[in-house]
């Protein structure tokens, strides 16, 4: 009787090209990357941004500090200053939770650069209203039941006070009538679509639209 040849059996013993071919592939990543390569690299790009010195207004108060160039306006705000009412929800500018008037328009402090706004003027939702005196956005709020959890509450304000000045400067917006038109009245359709960049997941769009409308009407 003869033995069978171990080559009766190729699924053991035959190498295929994609397996060799993959092989060959990771022995040259791990050759061309050691271990700690990409750590070492990340520690060098780190140390090569210095401080930059900034000054700028803060809510009428005048700030001087030294921040890492990379760092966000927002993250300067809460994590440099202790300005903590303006929060972080997405950190991509889809929700105006971190929104702020910057030198009077609203902007999200998410998508802009702390080392850019040298003398700039900042306003946060601290710097509206005080504890015993209320600004009339916020007491209508209030009134109005306007948040449910509160933590796009701030954005929603500041947004807001931003918003009604767009309109008294004669700014259009997608659902207005007529562009030309130099006092625009907010209605509830107008202040709906000005106010679509800020989102409310507890949903409490018509308290806050109503809350909005009893300033604006008085502004």
């Amino acid at each position: 009787m003869t033995p069978k040849c171990p080559t009766d059996h190729p699924a053991v013993l035959e190498t295929t090209r994609r397996d060799l071919l993959l092989a060959s592939g990771a022995a040259a990543v791990a050759t061309a990357f050691p271990p700690g390569v990409n750590q070492l690299h990340a520690q060098e790009a780190s140390q090569a941004f210095e401080p930059i010195p900034l000054r700028l207004s803060v809510n009428a108060n005048p700030v001087e500090l030294t921040v890492d160039p990379r760092m966000s306006l927002l993250d300067m705000l809460r994590e440099e200053l202790g300005l903590t009412g303006t929060k972080k929800g997405c950190d991509h500018g889809q929700c105006g939770a971190c929104t702020i008037l910057l030198n009077g328009r609203r902007v999200n402090a998410c998508l802009t650069l702390a080392v850019m706004h040298e003398g700039d003027e900042i306003r946060t939702i601290e710097g509206i209203g005080e504890p015993g005196k209320l600004h009339p956005l916020q007491t209508a709020f209030v009134a109005r039941d306007g948040y449910q959890c509160g933590y796009c509450t701030p954005g929603q304000i500041c947004s807001a006070l931003g918003m009604i000045e767009e309109a008294k400067q004669g700014w259009p917006s997608h659902v207005s009538a007529d562009v030309a038109q130099r006092d625009i009245a907010l209605t509830e359709a107008e202040i709906r679509e000005r106010m679509s960049g800020n989102i409310c997941r507890c949903a409490a769009y018509p308290n806050i639209v109503a809350a909005i409308r009893d300033v604006a009407v008085e502004a």
